[in-house]
């Protein structure tokens, strides 16, 4: 069983940035992990994924702006999130899949963080 935490969620103005983290317990080594947001009234979107072989894949919409990375050894993904707009501002979640590929929708994914919310003024 893995459960996810997430932190490092905020306000920021336009132009800033924020770094999330997600805190696994539980074996995640091979696993794609991934971050997904969520704004009232919208759908889940995917934001980032790293997969078990460490390919990465982006959104259109933060492609150049936020970079998805893990570190093994403290079994901690993390989102850097840099030149933030108004538009990202959402619940971003943390998800994790036993499978070195992803998923192809946030729905393929087992376990999930129960999300921190990020906020970016104009």
């Amino acid at each position: 069983q893995v459960q996810l935490a997430e932190s490092g969620g905020g306000s920021v103005q336009a132009g800033g940035s924020l770094r999330l983290s997600c805190a696994a317990s539980g074996y995640t080594g091979s696993y794609c992990m991934g971050w997904f947001r969520q704004a009232p009234g919208k759908e889940r979107e995917k934001v980032a994924l790293i997969s078990g072989f460490e390919r990465t894949e982006y959104a259109e919409s933060v492609q150049g702006r936020f970079t998805i990375s893990k570190d093994s050894a403290k079994n901690t993904l993390y989102l850097q999130m840099n030149s933030l707009k108004p538009e990202d501002s959402a619940n971003y979640y943390c998800a994790a899949e036993p499978n070195r590929n992803c998923p192809p929708t946030h729905r393929g994914f087992d376990y999930w963080g129960r999300g921190t919310q990020v906020t970016v003024s104009s």
